[in-house]
């Protein structure tokens, strides 16, 4: 996946103008983004707060490493079926 070239942090800032009153056109202009990415921004981090965001990039890493630790098991598991199996 691509990285942004936002953090976090900005892509809320972004928001926050627009909330207060720029249009939308105007604000992806100034910052160089598409009104797709803008409206794609709003719909995950529409009414964050910063601290919200840096929680939800903790709580999204725990998320991928529990699922590639799950993933392991699963393949321990899958393995040793396989050498009982063949017992």
């Amino acid at each position: 996946m691509k990285r942004s070239r936002f953090s976090e942090e900005q892509i809320i800032g972004i928001l926050r103008e627009q909330e207060a009153g720029a249009t939308t056109a105007e604000v992806c202009r100034r910052h160089g983004v598409s009104e797709q990415s803008f409206y794609r921004w709003k719909s995950k981090y529409g009414g964050m707060a910063p601290s919200d965001a840096q929680r939800l990039r903790s709580i999204e890493d725990e998320n991928r490493r529990l699922k590639k630790l799950l993933a392991e098991s699963m393949l321990d598991v899958a393995a040793l079926k396989d050498l009982l199996a063949k017992n």
